[in-house]
C-alpha cells in the first residue's frame, strides 16, 4: 500500500485560451477521474484516497467551466476535446473514469481512435450513450443546479446519436458502474448499451444514486480498483 503524498498541481492550456487546473497524486497505473455537470474535482478527493492507498496514481480536473478552470461548459464537443488532451498528456494505459458529463464527453473523446489507443479502460459513472433525453430532462430539471447548466445538458442529449457511434467503436474494456437510487438511467438503457458494448461489464452499487462518488465513494473506489486487471494486463503488460 502507498501513503498518500501531496497532490502535483497540474495545469493545462486549450487553444481557445481556457487554462484547465488539476491535481495529480500518487504512484503506480493512472487512473482519470473526471466529474459530473455542476461538480468539481474535490467530489473524487474520498475516492482519490482510497485508490492512492491501493497503488494507483490518481488524476483530477475540474472540467473547464467548473471550480478553477477556465472558459466555459457550453459544448461537449469542447469538453471532448479537452479531455482527448488530458489523455494525450499521460503515459498509455490510463483509466478513463467519467461521471455524467465527464463521461459523455470522454465517450466521445475516445471516438478517436488515436485517443482511444492511449486508454487502458474505460469506466462510467451512470451514464450511458443510449440516455432517454425526455427521461434525463426530467430528472435534471428537479435539481437547483439545471438552469446554470440547461445549454451543455440540451448539446449533450443533441449528441444521442454520436454517442450511440462511439460506443459502437469502443474497443477497450468497459465497466458501467450503476447507482440504485434515484438516476435518469433505466434497464432499458443498459440493455440498449450492452446491445452496443457487448463486452462492457455492469456493476450496481447499492445506496448510491446518480452522483455516485459523493453517495458511495468508498464502494466506488473499490469497485475501480478491483476492476482493472485485466485491462492493466493488456495495454500495460502487467502480471
Amino acid at each position: 500500500m502507498n501513503e498518500p503524498m501531496t497532490p502535483c498541481l497540474r495545469q493545462l492550456e486549450r487553444p481557445d485560451g481556457a487554462i484547465l487546473r488539476g491535481r495529480a497524486v500518487g504512484t503506480g497505473p493512472t487512473v482519470l477521474l473526471l466529474h459530473a455537470g455542476g461538480e468539481r474535482s474535490e467530489v473524487w478527493d474520498p475516492v482519490v484516497g482510497s485508490l492512492v492507498a491501493a497503488g494507483y496514481r490518481c488524476v483530477t480536473f475540474d472540467l473547464r467551466g467548473h471550480g478553477d478552470s477556465g472558459g466555459s461548459a457550453r459544448s461537449t464537443a469542447m469538453c471532448a476535446a479537452d479531455i482527448a488532451a488530458m489523455v494525450r498528456t499521460e503515459l498509455s494505459g490510463c483509466i478513463v473514469v467519467g461521471a455524467s458529463l465527464g463521461g459523455v464527453a470522454a465517450l466521445i473523446a475516445l471516438e478517436d481512435a488515436e485517443v482511444r489507443a492511449r486508454v487502458g479502460g474505460l469506466v462510467l459513472v451512470d451514464v450511458v450513450p443510449t440516455m432517454d433525453p425526455d427521461r434525463v430532462l426530467e430528472f435534471l430539471t428537479a435539481t437547483t443546479a439545471y438552469g446554470r447548466y440547461a445549454e451543455i445538458v440540451d448539446d449533450v442529449l443533441a449528441h444521442v446519436p454520436q454517442l450511440r457511434r462511439a460506443a459502437e467503436v469502443l474497443d477497450v474494456p468497459v465497466l458501467l458502474v450503476r447507482a440504485d437510487g434515484r438516476t435518469p438511467v433505466a434497464d432499458d438503457d443498459v440493455a440498449g448499451f450492452l446491445q452496443l458494448a457487448p463486452h462492457a461489464r455492469v456493476i450496481q452499487i447499492l445506496g448510491a444514486g446518480h452522483l455516485v462518488a459523493r453517495d458511495c465513494p468508498e464502494d466506488l473506489a473499490e469497485t475501480i480498483a478491483r476492476w482493472p486487471p485485466l485491462a492493466l494486463q493488456r495495454y500495460l503488460r502487467l502480471g
